[in-house]
């Protein structure tokens, strides 16, 4: 997987979990996920650094927060 992916141009998508008033909203940019990596942002700063997941990772990650196990 490569580290040093260039975003400049990256269409990132608002999870579906985002409840639209300013709280925490993830962006993810799927079109990186044929290299094999899936970039994540804070959508309130997209000037931001990006976390890069593998994609077995974040599909991982997707699971467990339908599945509801990060329940507080």
């Amino acid at each position: 997987m490569r580290t040093n992916l260039d975003l400049t141009r990256a269409t990132w998508v608002k999870s579906s979990y985002s409840n639209g008033n300013g709280g925490g909203c993830v962006e993810h940019a799927p079109a990186f996920a044929i290299s094999g990596a899936v970039p994540v942002r804070d959508s309130k700063d997209p000037e931001g650094p990006a976390l890069v997941f593998s994609v077995d990772g974040w599909h991982g990650f997707i699971s467990a927060v339908k599945a509801d196990e990060f329940a507080v």
